[in-house]
């Protein structure tokens, strides 16, 4: 019988440093079943061969209504009515939907419209420094991390600037929310007032369509076979948290995993040409998702020795994969220009992160930008004060604040 992990994977004080205990996984355990918050068991796969075949495989899929077995659906864990319309988002869809879901999205997030982003995220990031240089110090995550994302994203979809606080405030109470009833339960009023902003705005881009992505959405769904009125919400939804809160959790874990390691963080203000690389490992390192989405197994499989019963909740657990010593030698060492560094902080397969490219571009402009102000920046406060956010999939920092050194450049 498969021995059973019953810690809370998704607590703040496991999420303050999880690896030794992926390791040990790796090395004992490497498909091992735990018990979530609200009792519900599940599988937690840790190498990186079988965390990269399992984000592939056909048979994991990620609409439960897809695996579970009539008696295991209708023992299945309470969902909130107000949550319903929001499982019709591409994460949690299998083809075809999620293909046709997916293809209508992506022309928003090209290489060459990325690209041209470019120059807004760094005179974002020059005003936001700027500002704190004069201070002499700043808040990370509310300062830095934060802001670019949020206001890039709300640009593209078209949400005024003014409401990116709001839409923040609310998806952080929802990837912090455990898998916990009661979790659940206090999220409700974030999502209720998350889904009557976004049907707000909906309801004015049908009355006055604009040269945004939501527009785009609009029209799709107003011709009837492409997008359902659900689907529309839980499009808007998803990349409005998603758009952002990778984001924020790649610059705040890279910054602190820098401060962490002085070395590296020198070896960079010397060398701002290597920060794509950089970045790639600060993704590897200290990636922002701790785990892929859920996934069930649609039948009974075999990972690793190990059988997974069919209906059973599996998570992919990037951040182990990613410090794989088979694959990454010396894997617990920051080496900012690694090679090769296949790391899987993004995912795989189908559900390969759509705004990878956009995350990677504001955080080398956010990170290149405050080594360039902050001459002496070092972390404020003991690092043992530092407070992580709480939930199952994502890993990030509450806070991370730092001193810009006296020669701070306004």
């Amino acid at each position: 019988m498969a021995r059973v992990y019953p810690l809370d994977l998704a607590a703040p004080a496991f999420k303050a440093d999880p690896f030794p205990f992926y390791a040990r996984l790796r090395a004992e355990n490497p498909v091992s079943r735990v018990v979530l918050p609200d009792g519900q068991p599940a599988w937690l796969v840790t190498r990186y061969d079988d965390v990269a075949a399992a984000l592939k495989d056909e048979r994991l899929v990620k609409d439960p209504l897809n695996a579970l077995t009539p008696e295991q659906a209708r023992r299945r864990r309470w969902v909130p009515a107000a949550f319903r319309p929001l499982t019709r988002n591409m994460l949690d869809l299998d083809p075809p939907d999620h293909e046709r879901l997916r293809r209508l999205v992506h022309r928003g997030f090209t290489p060459r419209l990325v690209d041209a982003l470019r120059g807004r995220i760094e005179a974002i990031a020059e005003e936001l420094l700027g500002k704190a240089a004069r201070r002499g110090h700043m808040e990370v995550i509310a300062e830095l991390a934060v802001p670019i994302p949020t206001t890039i994203i709300a640009e593209i979809l078209g949400v005024p600037a003014a409401d990116r606080h709001r839409f923040h405030r609310w998806s952080s109470h929802v990837v912090s929310s455990t898998a916990s009833k009661w979790a659940m339960l206090r999220v409700i009023p974030s999502v209720l007032a998350f889904m009557r902003y976004i049907r707000g705005l909906i309801e004015e881009r049908r009355r006055s369509p604009r040269e945004d992505l939501l527009s785009v959405l609009v029209a799709a769904e107003e011709g009837g076979e492409v997008l359902s009125a659900d689907e529309l919400v839980a499009m808007a939804f998803l990349l409005l948290i998603a758009g952002h809160e990778t984001t924020v959790n790649l610059i705040g874990n890279g910054v602190l995993a820098l401060l962490r390691h002085p070395g590296e963080l020198e070896r960079l203000r010397r060398e701002p040409g290597i920060i794509a690389p950089a970045v790639e490992e600060l993704l590897r390192f200290a990636g922002p998702l701790e785990t892929a989405t859920e996934r069930y197994a649609r039948e009974e499989l075999r990972i690793a020795d190990t059988v997974i019963p069919r209906g059973q909740l599996v998570y992919a657990v990037l951040a182990s994969a990613n410090r794989d010593e088979t694959l990454f030698p010396d894997a617990d060492r920051l080496d900012l220009t690694r090679e090769p560094n296949r790391h899987l902080a993004f995912g795989l397969g189908i559900h390969f992160c759509m705004g990878a490219p956009l995350a990677r571009l504001e955080a080398q402009i956010a990170v290149a930008a405050l080594l360039r102000t902050a001459q002496g920046l070092c972390l404020k406060g003991p690092a043992e004060d530092l407070r992580w956010r709480p939930g199952l999939v994502m890993r990030g920092l509450r806070a991370l604040p730092v001193d810009l050194g006296d020669r701070g450049r306004a």
